[in-house]
């Protein structure tokens, strides 16, 4: 049994297929499938069922799995206190962050982190929510920026900052003069919102849940609409589809009374109290052991300028 054999078994039951396991192991499918034949074999036990589109995961296959997952978290620690020894805040740091707070906050905070920390190069990745906690778990990122809430995961967290949510609407809307917008009021209207897998959609629909309740009008016309980004929804909503719930970093400028922005296409109005929010906070592996690096992103964010956002100084807490 060797930890390459472990990884190619966490690849598949990840991934539900040889190829696609093959492909994020950098291996050929060939090499991938002989090496966990050569597993099942040595156990004596059948870790997967190989279908014809998908392979699905034996009941002792999971357990199997899951020690593997562990095996390979606490051979990654291991290699962290190797590192020990050497300056934390020198080498990569591997960070991942949701899509709907990637573009916004990372043109600043690379500046910040190329500022402060020249030597700590970040690698991006931005994914799902889920897709970057178990990223995580597999030591295949560092750490990540998440949106609270979400699944339990005994990871350790830090919040950085609470972000309000803002109403797009087009110019020229009725709601366009309103100080602010309650937000049981938007189920009047048609909105857009992001596809399935998006925290975000879940957080705007927690704003308002009769959204999903009346996804139709009586008249049997649709009253939401998807888009699959932020950008795509806010061009939507421009161009008349709809109105949409948007973080509040994801706009440069709120301005009640039809305060245009965006080409004078779209204008953003607050919500009325209590105002809808998320919680952001980083996320690591209990075992990561590069603590100066966790405290250099959260000193490099803060240090960033957040319109909008109530940023928090605390230490980290368990998940």
């Amino acid at each position: 049994m060797t930890l390459t054999e472990l990884k190619y078994i966490v690849a598949v039951a990840r991934e539900r297929h040889f190829g696609r396991a093959a492909e994020a192991c950098f291996v050929s499918q060939p090499t991938l499938s002989v090496a966990i034949k050569k597993l099942e074999d040595e156990l004596n036990v059948q870790i997967f069922e190989r279908g014809t589109s998908e392979v699905s995961v034996t009941p002792i296959g999971e357990q199997i799995v899951t020690q593997a997952q562990r095996v390979l978290e606490q051979t990654l620690a291991i290699k962290e206190i190797a590192k020990q020894g050497k300056d934390p805040l020198i080498g990569p740091l591997r960070l991942g962050v949701i899509y709907t707070i990637g573009p916004y906050l990372l043109p600043t905070l690379v500046k910040q982190m190329i500022t402060r920390f020249p030597q700590m190069p970040l690698m991006l990745q931005e994914n799902y929510t889920l897709k970057l906690i178990e990223l995580l778990k597999q030591g295949e990122i560092d750490v990540a920026i998440l949106a609270l809430p979400f699944p339990e995961t005994g990871l350790t967290l830090r919040p950085l900052y609470d972000e309000p949510f803002v109403v797009a609407l087009p110019s020229g809307h009725a709601w366009e003069k309103r100080e602010k917008i309650d937000a049981g009021d938007l189920k009047q209207e048609t909105m857009l919102l992001l596809g399935s897998g998006h925290c975000f959609r879940d957080h705007v629909l927690g704003v308002c849940p009769e959204l999903m309740r009346f996804s139709q009008n009586a008249d049997g016309i649709q009253k939401t609409f998807e888009g699959s980004s932020l950008e795509t929804i806010r061009h939507m909503v421009a161009s008349g589809v709809g109105i949409t719930v948007l973080p509040r970093m994801s706009v440069q400028e709120v301005k009640p009374h039809a305060g245009g922005v965006d080409s004078g296409l779209l204008s953003y109005v607050p919500f009325d109290e209590p105002v809808p929010d998320r919680r952001v906070v980083l996320a690591w592996r209990k075992s990561f052991t590069r603590m100066p690096a966790i405290e250099a992103i959260a000193d490099a964010v803060h240090a960033c300028d957040l319109p909008g956002v109530k940023k928090i100084e605390v230490s980290a807490e368990p998940a």
